[in-house]
């Protein structure tokens, strides 16, 4: 089932210290707030399992669902904190350690499973190199894993990057001009280390078609990297499948991905 029974209470986290208001998720309880500024949810699922795991969503709250409903059912939490437009840069960062530390204050587990779809790829990695005793799993969906792929294009999708985007991993990133960014070495494919040394299991889930992030200069690099590195990674093709749509129309294999993660990286996150 993807709702909660209407008679049924809520086991929530123990205090949210912010203001919040209360709306309705797919049926799930969802408390909506601000968060320096930018607009923040947590849905609540009918019984927190042990240890009050969650998922955070990195971008495209809502899209494609599916696995996060999925992921209330088994007592996840799931969260988002909206910083579009930031690309993952240092600015981005900087909000979710709050976002994070609040989560957690209120009772949440000190690891959460990221979810990544698109550019939400570039978030989920960034926060991982910066904090990999904060995630239990990374699971991708067509994820953004090298900025000069998308939105730079500088490979295969040359003719589906966007300048705008572009434009914005300069200025979010301070790179003075495109030859900067093109050199710079902090993309995700080249981050990879931390993850692998920390154990940090990674499952995307990828459209062999897709056009707009490439499979080979995105993905394909990471998952060849990250083996050589020891590290575990899972990649699910959708043979003839684009850019979208992204997930599956069944999410248990991802599902499982997360829960099995999750139950094998239990831990104490960074300090509060």
């Amino acid at each position: 089932m993807n709702h909660p029974p209407a008679d049924t209470p809520f086991d929530s986290v123990a205090v949210l210290p912010v203001a919040f208001t209360e709306s309705s998720w797919h049926g799930w309880r969802c408390l909506d707030f601000l968060h320096h500024g930018r607009a923040a949810k947590l849905v609540l699922p009918r019984r927190a399992a042990p240890g009050r795991p969650w998922a955070w969503r990195a971008e495209f709250f809502d899209h494609e669902p599916q696995a996060d409903l999925s992921l209330l059912d088994h007592g996840f939490h799931v969260a988002f904190c909206d910083v579009f437009g930031l690309m993952g840069a240092p600015a981005a960062m900087a909000i979710w350690e709050g976002f994070y530390r609040l989560l957690v204050e209120a009772g949440l587990d000190r690891r959460a499973a990221m979810i990544g779809i698109s550019r939400g790829g570039l978030y989920c990695y960034n926060w991982a190199v910066r904090h990999p005793e904060a995630v239990s799993c990374i699971y991708g969906d067509a994820p953004v894993c090298d900025m000069r792929s998308w939105p730079g294009a500088r490979g295969k999708s040359v003719a589906e990057g966007s300048a705008e985007d572009w434009r914005a991993v300069l200025g979010h990133y301070g790179f003075a001009d495109d030859q900067e960014a093109i050199a710079w070495k902090g993309n995700p494919v080249d981050s990879l280390a931390p993850l692998a040394a920390a154990g940090i299991p990674l499952l995307h889930v990828v459209g062999d078609a897709d056009t707009a992030v490439p499979v080979s200069e995105n993905t394909a690099i990471v998952e060849a990297r990250y083996r050589a590195l020891g590290g575990r990674i899972v990649v699910i093709h959708k043979p003839g499948v684009g850019h979208h749509p992204h997930s599956l129309p069944d999410p248990k294999p991802i599902v499982d991905f997360i829960l099995e993660a999750t139950s094998k990286r239990p831990g104490r996150g960074f300090p509060a």
